[in-house]
């Protein structure tokens, strides 16, 4: 069952103090430790955490632990269980707010999940491949292995969305499925598959240049809109992006990109929490900045806005504070609170419909009921039901 991948390192959990204690700097108050969860050790949204998790410690003096998990599901569970204060995501914070794919299932539903910061940076997202495939254009990856990770619906999506810019699907390549995140890249510099989805800037992608295999990025020009198009189908929340840093990155490609990581919490979480972490992280940046690659990227001046989840009342109040807030900002973020309460009672709705045990049966009605609910609501569905 998908609730029961969880590939956390070896910790002793302890709950984690909420109650908000006086820190060092003026105006922020942080518990005395904390811990977050982000992907596989040496990824980049890893390697961001750490760099922020440091400057929290040698700032604020709190206690932070990275936790490495190589699955969305993995990611969120802690977070959900109140284990953990943030998880760095990447798109299966979409996934999960709209209670599709490994989220559809009994244990999970539409969850409430919102944003602190997250980064754009010189990075981009996008299959990386094995440089002796001979593949140099996405048509020419037709019949390659493409890696999939069990429980993470945000790397499988995406690289689908991403072969789809030459109109390929999951039926013109062939699917290798790993464990984890990391088992992923491990096994394309294995030569177990040929391709997965990445960062530009993460640490496998780094390997996978330096092995015999090599690395390289097919590009998505702008200009083949219809190949964009195809993409947008299957991954909304991508945009073209000129990528000029990472693994094998020697001139200015046209990639793709989204926010990644997005440092995520729960709209349960207490709003002063939430604020004081994130103008923590705001006031701090200058400390992390550098920390890694991908990092300056979480600028509170190149916040993206009104994308797929709202931001958390408590990290508005930060960005109004730091002057990057506005009333069309405000109306957009309530908007999207709302979408998630009309998922929350389409769930609670479908749950009181006895609805089938079947696991597949299972997600076929809810996406029904999904469906229906956002478009009673007038509201996209941005799935097929």
């Amino acid at each position: 069952m998908v609730h029961r991948i969880l590939v956390l390192a070896p910790v002793v959990f302890t709950s984690v103090s909420l109650l908000a204690l006086p820190a060092h700097a003026q105006d922020v108050k942080l518990p005395p430790t904390m811990s977050f969860t982000a992907y596989d050790t040496g990824t980049s949204g890893f390697n961001i955490a750490v760099g922020v998790g440091k400057m929290l410690k040698d700032k604020y003096g709190t206690d932070v632990r990275v936790l490495p998990a190589g699955n969305d599901v993995a990611r969120l569970a802690p977070l959900r269980a109140g284990r953990t204060m943030l998880a760095w995501m990447g798109t299966g914070v979409y996934f999960a707010q709209e209670g599709v794919f490994e989220f559809g299932v009994k244990e999970w539903g539409p969850q409430a999940l919102q944003m602190t910061l997250s980064t754009i940076d010189c990075n981009g997202l996008s299959v990386g491949v094995a440089k002796d495939t001979g593949v140099k254009e996405w048509k020419d990856f037709r019949g390659k292995r493409l890696g999939q990770v069990v429980g993470s619906p945000a790397l499988n999506q995406n690289a689908l969305a991403i072969i789809a810019f030459a109109g390929l699907s999951k039926n013109d390549v062939k699917i290798v499925e790993f464990a984890s995140y990391g088992a992923m890249w491990k096994g394309i510099i294995n030569n177990d598959a040929d391709g997965g989805f990445a960062s530009t800037v993460t640490g496998p992608a780094k390997e996978l240049e330096t092995s015999p295999r090599g690395l390289v990025w097919p590009e998505l020009p702008v200009a083949d809109k219809e190949g964009w198009a195809r993409v947008k189908k299957i991954g909304a929340f991508f945009t073209p992006h000129v990528t000029t840093c990472g693994a094998a990155v020697t001139n200015p490609l046209n990639l793709a990109t989204y926010p990644y990581p997005i440092a995520t919490t729960y709209a349960k979480q207490p709003a002063d929490q939430v604020y004081a972490l994130t103008k923590a992280m705001i006031t701090g940046y200058d400390a992390y900045k550098d920390s890694a690659p991908g990092a300056s990227g979480l600028d509170v001046k190149r916040q993206t806005k009104q994308w797929v989840i709202p931001f958390h009342p408590g990290a508005v109040k930060a960005l109004k504070e730091a002057g990057n807030w506005t009333d069309a900002d405000e109306k957009y973020n309530n908007d999207m609170i709302k979408r998630q309460d009309v998922l929350a009672a389409a769930w609670a709705d479908y749950g009181k419909a006895s609805p089938p045990s079947d696991d597949k049966e299972f997600l076929a009605g809810w996406m029904k009921a999904r469906a229906a609910a956002l478009k009673k609501a007038n509201l996209p569905d941005g799935f097929e039901g």
